[in-house]
């Protein structure tokens, strides 16, 4: 026993000492660059970028709305996809804790008892010579491996490595959840005032049509007028059913996201009065995007994960050395185990060195060498499509200001226009169809606004969501390494 625990303790320490096969992960550098887009832009009217700032965790509170705040708790509380991918996480921790206990010997305990008769031609062994007999036995057999060549070491780094992944898909979750909420809630809050324009436009459109009809009747106009003023009317119709779709089917999309059935309709409504526009555009330093993105995290857990697969392939080529032990008692009645001259014991090492196996662990070690190679462009992939989605949402943020700014500016004209009609009504230098041919200008001024108003608000969300969406203050306040 003496000789097996000087053997165990000295292979202990080799494979302490050791280096593990394969080769050590090194995590990649983050990509160098000042800025996100080839040219400096300018923030939208209303608004600044705050270069180097941090998101915060609950960055949808920046929108000021106290309903879309309680739609987004509801929708981290109760959907099944959030849910979902936090079981998976736990089940990856489990997993890589689960891996770890490779470390450590195994012990297996075996209590039986066999009734046995023995053959009349064959002797008995038993020293009275009986045929028929009891054998109660207690065996305790211990193992374990050397990780000489770490093999067990890179297999407990690659469950490690999808724990991680595992988790950064999690945040992904947490990220995505939060930016459709958010989302959904713009969409519908410009739905619902496109469908209230839209339906101001019908009505003005049957105010015209009647004073055409009017003014035809004592013969001021013909009936291409009428029948002009009637397509109208008919197209001003024709808008309101696909907005009242969307709407109804928006709604849908938002209870879902809460965890609800459709027929479970949550209770926020929202409008665009009630969102307020971020007027702080928190901005992260290029470097810090890789730190930031789940999806980019994951990627590299993944490539993480496959350079120790990598040292797994290496390690399937090495010796394997296993010491095993067995201890135990044996006897006739249960009453006579562990007594004198009942036990029994073993020792002893297994060496395993593969020899021919038809080139298959080198082909497999191969193939993981190939794996981690395009687990390496994956994760080069996915970097530059985060760099794509904040440049392009930069490029939707300035772009939208300036329609927002033409936008506003066409309103402001055609109520400038309405006002003037009315006072020219007012003396009698135009007739009541001129009115309302301004007003029909100013709702259409107003839908265009309403839309690229909606149009800033969801580039905010989407800025939010492609700087990582603050994921990373929720693990600094549990204390939580990023």
């Amino acid at each position: 026993m003496k000789a097996l625990a000087a053997t165990l303790g000295s292979m202990v320490l080799a494979a302490i000492a050791g280096c593990a096969a394969g080769p050590d992960y090194q995590r990649p550098a983050a990509p160098r660059g000042a800025r996100y887009t080839a040219e400096p832009l300018a923030a939208p009217p209303g608004q600044r970028f705050a270069p180097g700032q941090d998101l915060p965790a609950r960055w949808w509170t920046l929108f000021g709305s106290n309903a879309l705040n309680q739609l987004v708790e509801a929708a981290l509380h109760a959907n099944p996809d959030l849910q979902a991918a936090e079981a998976a996480l736990r089940a990856a921790r489990e997993t890589a804790a689960a891996q770890r206990g490779a470390y450590f010997p195994s012990a297996t305990l075996h209590p039986s008892s066999v009734r046995q008769n023995v053959a009349s031609e064959l002797a008995s062994p038993l020293a009275s010579g009986s045929d028929l007999f009891t054998l109660h036995t207690v065996q305790l057999d211990i193992a374990y491996v050397v990780d000489v060549f770490g093999g067990i070491r890179r297999q407990v780094e690659a469950s490690a490595a999808q724990a991680e992944v595992a988790r950064f898909q999690r945040h992904a979750a947490w990220q995505t959840l939060t930016a459709n909420v958010v989302a959904a809630a713009v969409q519908e809050a410009a739905l619902r005032d496109q469908l209230q324009v839209s339906r101001e436009l019908v009505g003005l459109a049957r105010e015209l049509l009647a004073v055409v009809n009017t003014e035809r009747r004592v013969g001021q106009v013909g009936a291409a007028e009428v029948a002009a003023q009637e397509a109208v009317l008919a197209q001003a119709l024709a808008g309101v059913p696909p907005l009242e779709k969307q709407l109804a089917q928006q709604r849908s999309l938002i209870t879902v996201l809460a965890g609800r059935l459709p027929s479970e309709e949550v209770g926020q409504h929202f409008a665009l009065s009630a969102l307020r526009l971020p007027q702080e555009l928190p901005l992260s330093v290029p470097a810090r995007l890789v730190e930031q993105r789940p999806d980019v995290r994951a990627a590299e857990a993944q490539l993480h994960a496959a350079s120790a697969q990598v040292g797994i392939a290496a390690a399937a080529r090495l010796p394997e050395i296993s010491l095993t032990a067995s201890l135990g008692s044996a006897a006739l009645t249960g009453s006579s185990l562990f007594q004198s001259g009942s036990g029994f014991w073993s020792i002893g090492a297994d060496l395993v060195q593969p020899l021919l196996r038809g080139g298959a662990l080198r082909h497999q070690q191969r193939a993981a060498e190939a794996a981690y190679e395009q687990a390496a462009a994956q994760y080069r992939s996915t970097v530059l499509h985060a760099f794509q989605d904040v440049a392009d949402t930069l490029h939707a943020i300035e772009a939208d200001g300036t329609a927002w700014s033409a936008a506003v500016a066409a309103e402001q004209a055609a109520r400038t226009s309405l006002a003037i009609a009315l006072r020219q009504r007012e003396v009698g230098l135009v007739g009541y169809l001129a009115v309302l041919q301004a007003q029909q200008a100013l709702r259409q001024a107003l839908l265009a606004r309403v839309q690229a108003q909606a149009s800033r608000l969801a580039d905010c969300v989407a800025l939010f969501q492609a700087l990582g969406g603050g994921w990373w203050r929720q693990d600094q306040a549990s204390g939580v390494l990023h």
